[in-house]
């Protein structure tokens, strides 16, 4: 039976931008890993970008290198310190742990469910029986080449970020409202998915959802079938024989799979298309994407994650 080691060296980056990042939860993460851990380092995040470029630094610049990289604040946070742990296919040298401090924090909840925080680091410190290395399966987008973590997804659950913007709420009751509103005003796109080179929808479309994770915005299971290191990328198709106003309530509930229009594949490479010629509103990782194209395209990148999580996920 494979042992592994506890963690030595640990790097926490904190995105203070975060929904609930506040001083105290990270001197509270700090105690947690000064009182397990020999050497810890902690950088507080400047701007967009910054999380990526320490982490790279930390890892691929010569000096000595953290094993473990915890990252705290939301899925976005988390998404900039996974593009700064991997280099191409090749995997990362370090173990990812996340302590969620965002608005959805999907990326916590696919590997820990709704337990604490606290319960779940002290676990991963201690590579105890609670906690488990695994290696997940990421996702590239070929368009801009960045790395997707849980997921990446047009239409509804896209726009609604944009709603979330002036929602003066915190963590997953702003994205709930924002989903909600969205849906109730939003009218489906024109659009066609392939899989692995065939169509597997075209037409009105309500959102297309690709990735791993089965969670989009903490909540919704748009994808309850995916499985995080199977080598493959899910996707998830919910056209406009849904009225998209049912669409948060379905997907809370995983009650979307069967219906008329809604369409679920895997494969290794998945193209969303918008077919009027206007840009295809995106996002990945909690993150909205720049308007500069009418199609993306994700590639799997098999087992390239090192990542601590629950023990058993089918408990979480």
């Amino acid at each position: 039976m494979a042992v592994t080691l506890a963690p030595r060296r640990a790097l926490v980056v904190a995105n203070p931008a975060a929904g609930t990042t506040g001083e105290e939860l990270v001197r509270e993460v700090l105690a947690v890993c000064r009182g397990s851990l020999p050497e810890v380092a902690l950088h507080r995040t400047e701007y967009r970008g910054d999380a990526e470029r320490t982490v790279r630094r930390a890892l691929y610049g010569g000096g000595p290198a953290p094993d473990l990289v915890v990252a705290v604040g939301g899925d976005g946070t988390v998404r900039e310190v996974v593009e700064g742990m991997t280099r191409g296919a090749t995997g990362a040298p370090a173990a990812l742990a996340i302590v969620p401090a965002g608005t959805g924090n999907s990326g916590y909840k696919m590997l820990w469910g709704e337990r604490p925080w606290t319960e779940a680091l002290g676990a991963v410190l201690a590579a105890g029986p609670g906690a488990r290395l695994r290696r997940l399966d990421l996702g590239r987008v070929a368009e801009s080449g960045h790395l997707v973590l849980l997921g990446a997804c047009s239409g509804v659950i896209a726009e609604a970020l944009v709603t979330a913007r002036r929602i003066p709420l915190a963590g997953r009751a702003r994205y709930a409202q924002a989903f909600a509103e969205t849906a109730a005003a939003f009218t489906p796109y024109p659009g066609r998915v392939l899989v692995d080179g065939t169509v597997v929808h075209q037409g009105p479309t309500v959102l297309a959802n690709v990735g791993g994770g089965q969670h989009r915005g903490g909540r919704y299971r748009v994808l309850p079938h995916s499985e995080l290191d199977d080598g493959l990328l899910d996707v998830c198709v919910i056209g406009a024989e849904v009225d998209p106003a049912d669409v948060p309530a379905l997907t809370e509930r995983a009650e979307h799979l069967e219906l008329p229009g809604v369409v679920y594949a895997r494969g290794r490479r998945i193209t969303v298309e918008r077919l009027d010629g206007r840009p295809l509103v995106f996002e990945h990782d909690g993150e909205l994407q720049p308007p500069h194209w009418s199609s993306m395209t994700l590639g799997v990148l098999p087992g390239v994650l090192p990542v601590w999580g629950a023990a058993a996920l089918a408990a979480v």
